[in-house]
This record gives C-alpha cells, structure tokens and sequence, in this order.
C-alpha cells in the first residue's frame, strides 16, 4: 500500500511536553507536524503527525486472512520486533526497513473521527474490522496519542464487530471500554506470545512488553469475560521450536487462561529478513546454514517442517487442554499462506 490517503495540516492540541523537531520531511509526508518527546521511552525517536484521507483499508483479494478490512493508526513500530513482515512498508515513505522503521512513526491523529465518519457513511456495510494485523496499535506512542479510545467507542456507537491483535499491555486501559464495546457486538482480543524465554524476548522483541506481562493482561481479559486466543508467533527455528521451549510457553499460556493457541513458524518477507538476518549473524552465526535451508525458496520455511511444528504445539496444547478447534472462530488473526515462489537470500 502507497500512502496517497495520507495529508499533513498542522495540529492544534499537542500531547503534553511535546515539541517540534526540525528534522527534514520525508517526500510521502509533505507538511507533516514533526515531534520529538523528551522522556526516556521515546529517546531516539521521531513521530510524524498526518491527518489521513481514510482510515478502513480494503484487504487485497489475494490475501489469505479471515478479514477484509482494518485500522492502522500507526505506521512504524516501537516494538522493534526483528522479524516484522510489515517493515517493508516502510520504505514508502522514504525510511529504511530497519532502525527507521523502530523510531520513525508516523501517527493518523484523526483517526477516531475519521472513522467514525467512514462508519457512518452509506456504502459501509458494517464488515468485520481487524486491527493490529500490520503494526501494533497498542505500541508504546499509543500511551500518549491515545488514538485507540475514540476508535473503539466509534465501533462500539456503530455495533461494528472487531478484533485486536497485540503484544501490547497498554490494551488492559481500555478493558472497560472494550467490555462496553462487547455488549454491543462481537469483539475478539489476542495477544501474540511466541516464547517465554526472556532472553531470547530481550534480544529479539526488544521494544515490547515481557512475554509475562501480556500472559498477565491475557488473565485479566479472561477474567473479565472475554475468550482470549493467543497467537504463539513466531516460532523461531533453532532458538524457540525445540520441545522445551514448545512445552514451557504452552504451559504459561494454558496457565494464563488463554482459550486457544494458535502456532504460526517465523516468515520472512523482504525487509525484515534482511534486518532479521544481519541480527542472526551477529548473536547465533551457528544458525546461518540451517536458515539459509528453511528459507533458500522464499519467506516460508518448507510445509513439512511447518507442519511437524504445528503438531508438536498441538500435541502440548492437548495436554494442557488447550486445543479446542470448534471454538477458533473467535481468533481474528492472520493464517499463514502457503509459500510463495520467490527466490531470496539470507545473508
């Protein structure tokens, strides 16, 4: 997607102690309000404010994902996940795959109102509308743009069924909110926890909230009422897809209270496997060959390995009484196509 729907007049109501920074405008956001913050979780970063044009984006028909519409008021993550696939969108605007994709945001300030607009327009037939399938929403700049609020009430007002996908923690502010939202239509909440080891957290997701943390929202939206499915991605080959890992992170999420657990193997799409792998040469050179094998063909590893894997997941989710098919439906969470014929290199 190419950012045409995107406009940048100033913005009156700036976020408490922000200030315009000077730097210069990337091409794709003329007229962008530019902010830095001066407090230590921002350090390094810059945020880039644009009233967008639309804010419901239209799925491609190729996509193999059980949605057709979603919200993104944020581009560029703070999360720094390594293996992103969204990374690549980034260089639409002029920025690298890489660190400028973990410090350059760009945030739709209007997108509570647009929406509300978009929902309320005619045409709209009041589809499904999936958020957080491309960047998290609950990422840390949502602390204090709070964008997500006026989206959900929006949603809620408008009896539109949603779902959220994130590893964010910051979506337990908006429990209440949510609630309300569910008595009003259909809304699922998931959380991605691929591993528990906190090293490998550390090393790999090192901008996003411990696995433990979102184990522990994941128990506070369960006990508030909703069936929380958990999407155990990604596994990462040689670090998190041995039996230790698979049983430790399926007992935590089983202990969470998670109603389901749905594995999904690392894919590495163009930008992130090149960011992905200059990080896997530097911490484990060991592990070169055997992704050079898995991903020689394209962003996904082989279909035999992928499904050994799903079964050994389910396997332990059996065991924890996690494995309940029929009640899937609930997960609005993206399935992972089948291989693509591409040709890439891993290093």
């Amino acid at each position: 997607m190419r950012w045409e729907n995107l406009t940048a007049p100033p913005v009156e109501g700036v976020p408490g102690r922000a200030a315009p920074a000077t730097p210069p405008l990337p091409l794709a956001l003329p007229g962008a309000v530019v902010r830095t913050f001066d407090t230590p979780g921002f350090a390094g970063m810059t945020f880039y404010e644009v009233h967008a044009r639309s804010i419901l984006n239209k799925v491609p028909g190729t996509s193999r994902v059980p949605f057709e519409w979603t919200v993104n008021p944020y581009r560029g993550c703070s999360h720094a996940c390594l293996y992103c696939f969204a990374r690549k969108t980034h260089t639409y605007l002029d920025f690298d795959a890489g660190a400028d994709f973990d410090r350059q945001v760009i945030v739709k300030v209007n997108a509570g109102e647009l929406l509300r607009r978009e929902l309320a327009a005619p045409r709209w037939r009041g589809a499904h509308v999936a958020m957080g399938t491309n960047v998290d929403c609950y990422q840390r700049a949502e602390g204090r743009y709070r964008l997500m609020p006026s989206i959900i009430e929006a949603l809620r007002d408008f009896a539109n069924p949603f779902s959220i996908l994130t590893k964010g923690t910051l979506i337990v502010r908006d429990l209440p909110l949510l609630r309300q939202a569910a008595q009003a239509t259909r809304v699922g909440v998931s959380f991605s926890v691929g591993f528990v080891d906190e090293r490998l957290w550390r090393s790999v997701e090192p901008g996003t909230p411990s696995p433990q943390r979102r184990l522990d929202a994941v128990r506070q939206f369960t006990e508030a009422g909703f069936e929380v499915g958990v999407l155990m991605a990604p596994i990462l080959p040689g670090l998190s897809d041995d039996d230790e890992s698979i049983e430790s992170t399926v007992a935590a999420i089983a202990a969470a209270g998670a109603a389901s657990v749905t594995p999904l193997p690392l894919h590495l799409r163009p930008g992130a496997r090149e960011w992905y792998a200059q990080w896997l040469a530097r911490e484990h050179p060991h592990l070169v060959p055997r992704y050079r094998e898995l991903y020689r063909s394209g962003a996904y590893a082989p279909q035999p390995y992928q499904r050994e894997l799903t079964a050994r997941v389910r396997v332990a989710a059996r065991r924890h009484g996690l494995y309940r098919p029929d009640r899937s439906e609930h997960r609005q969470v993206p399935a992972a196509p089948a291989p693509a014929p591409e040709q890439l290199s891993l290093l």
